[in-house]
């Protein structure tokens, strides 16, 4: 916030896109990072909270009764009042929007009483719904030729509106709901356009939940009733429908980029800890997944403590040669010990520093710590051996290393340390526990057949899900990362249907897009059309576009 401003309130009007939090921009960004109030629309809500700083402010819009929940459309609060409460306390408030402020909503009126009262405000554009919904269903609005591109809003286009458009031959773009778009086809028609121009309807745009249909002008109406897409409770969400040659079904088979994507709107389970899960759910969500992270590891320092702490007081006292982390655990526990200590990173000088693979390496250096020996090969205790240096006494002054672990690793390692000539402290520097069991609708999901996909990182994930949870549907695809934990899948009775070429957890991602793509494929070359494995269960509803 400008200095001018100080002591006084100030209101940004901030566009958040149609739905992907990907769409929001750098200053968006920043302005949510400097809000005292943050009121947003439902829709966006979860899109913009979680830029905004701890302790803000946050007023529903949502007015959740029993009339509101029986109709399935909430009451919204006057959010001009809202804001201006607010903005005349001093407070920074931030105002979001679903697509952009200025084309999308109503936040002119909100902007003039900003204006009135001598409030100032800025504008934030974001990308307007009529523009990124296309664009996500791969409907360019334009070509080369530079096709006429017209906006309309059919919840209150007259008749005047409908004539000039239905004149025109260039693109369309009507916003409107899902069970309204059969009436605004009849007015395009009615006012001119030919009943076989090329439609498309995309509902949930920009988002996993997206679904975009195919049609003419004349054929809308029919393909929804035989696609039993209405009647339906979910008639009053909103939709963008293009209209023109540009959305043609041949051509959005060639640009349909995002719903094409190899685990589109899949719900994968993630049963990792909760810090390991964030980067493997960020490279789902890139392949067009839904990933549900549900811990069934939790970590806890060793009862007993004293071995850990002579050991990182000899890392400091000149004790061992090398050191050897096998998990990003191991980094966290002796990091940890670090800070109770008041070390850093500088305590590793002249310490060699070996990771097992590199998601281990990565947390190294986030600490500071850059490793001297990562596998070449298998990213594995096996794979550290390989390349591990036997003790020299010439060379080597110490012949010691201290490998802090988790209290149920194998012994691999150790025994071939000791093979190599090195004395090792194999110390336990953190416990591995079962986590409480997930949430009710979480495990009747996964007992059910909700999810699509579920990825297995070790044997013990097999064990501990199954345990806190239920065994997953046999509908549900699952995926493991290497022939140990596929072993203890189908001792549990699971059939395995992907293998991770590498033990690497972003290998074993790979691999499920791979299937996913090959899923896909079959499914268009036998004319099928492309499901979630969860919509083959038993009983299972039709896809859900909200």
């Amino acid at each position: 916030m400008s200095p001018v401003f100080a002591g006084h309130g100030h209101v940004t009007f901030l566009g958040a896109g149609p739905g992907d939090p990907g769409l929001l921009t750098l200053r968006a960004v920043e302005a949510l990072a400097g809000a005292d109030v943050l009121i947003a629309e439902p829709e966006v809500l979860d899109v913009v909270r979680g830029h905004a700083r701890a302790g803000v402010s946050t007023p529903e819009l949502a007015v959740v009764d029993e009339a509101s929940t029986a109709a399935g459309v909430p009451v919204l609060r006057d959010a001009a009042n809202l804001v201006m409460e607010a903005a005349r306390g001093g407070r920074r408030v931030v105002r979001a929007v679903t697509g952009d402020p200025g084309l999308d909503g109503n936040a002119g009126a909100e902007m003039r009483a900003c204006a009135a009262e001598g409030i100032p405000f800025e504008v934030v554009p974001g990308v307007a719904n009529a523009v990124g919904v296309p664009a996500y269903a791969g409907v360019p609005l334009r070509d080369e030729q530079g096709t006429d591109v017209r906006f309309v809003d059919a919840r209150t286009a007259d008749d005047r509106c409908w004539s000039e458009v239905g004149a025109s031959d260039g693109t369309v773009v009507v916003s409107t709901s899902l069970d309204a778009v059969a009436a605004a086809a009849g007015e395009l028609v009615a006012a001119g356009r030919k009943p076989d121009t090329p439609l498309t309807v995309t509902i949930a745009g920009t988002t996993t939940r997206q679904r975009t249909w195919n049609a003419t002008l004349g054929t809308i109406a029919q393909v929804f009733k035989q696609g039993k897409v209405l009647p339906s409770p979910e008639g009053h969400r909103p939709v963008i429908a293009v209209v023109g040659e540009r959305g043609a079904a041949a051509l959005r088979d060639q640009l349909s980029w995002f719903e094409s994507k190899p685990l589109f709107g899949w719900r994968v389970l993630v049963p990792r800890t909760k810090e390991q899960a964030a980067s493997l759910s960020d490279q789902l969500r890139s392949y067009g997944a839904v990933p549900h992270e549900v811990p069934t590891i939790a970590v806890e320092p060793p009862r007993t403590p004293q071995q850990m702490e002579r050991a990182v007081k000899g890392l400091v006292t000149g004790r061992y040669e090398w050191i050897a982390f096998t998990s990003v655990n191991a980094v966290k526990a002796v990091r940890e010990k670090f800070e109770e200590y008041g070390l850093d990173a500088r305590a590793f000088a002249g310490i060699k520093v070996a990771a097992v693979g590199e998601q281990t390496a990565a947390a190294l250096i986030d600490f500071g710590v850059k490793p001297d020996l990562v596998p070449s090969g298998e990213q594995s205790a096996a794979g550290l051996l390989e390349d591990w240096p036997p003790y020299d006494p010439v060379f080597d002054p110490i012949d010691r290393v201290f490998l802090p672990r988790a209290d149920i690793a194998t012994e691999t390692l150790v025994a071939g340390l000791i093979e190599l000539g090195w004395e090792v402290d194999d110390v336990t520097a953190y416990r591995t526990v079962r986590a409480s069991p997930p949430p009710a609708d979480t495990r009747e999901a996964i007992k059910g057949g909700g999810f699509d996909a579920v990825l297995f990182t070790s044997s013990s994930t097999v064990r501990n899900l199954v345990g806190i949870a239920g065994k997953p549907h046999n509908v549900t695809v699952i995926a493991c990362i290497g022939p140990a934990t596929a072993k203890t899948a189908e001792e549990h009775g699971l059939r395995v249907d992907v293998l991770s070429p590498e033990p690497s957890v972003h290998k074993l991602a790979e691999a499920l897009a791979e299937f996913g793509i090959r899923r896909r494929e079959a499914a268009l070359e036998a004319g099928d059309p492309v499901t979630r494995p969860s919509e083959r269960r038993p009983g299972a509803r039709r896809r859900r576009t909200t």
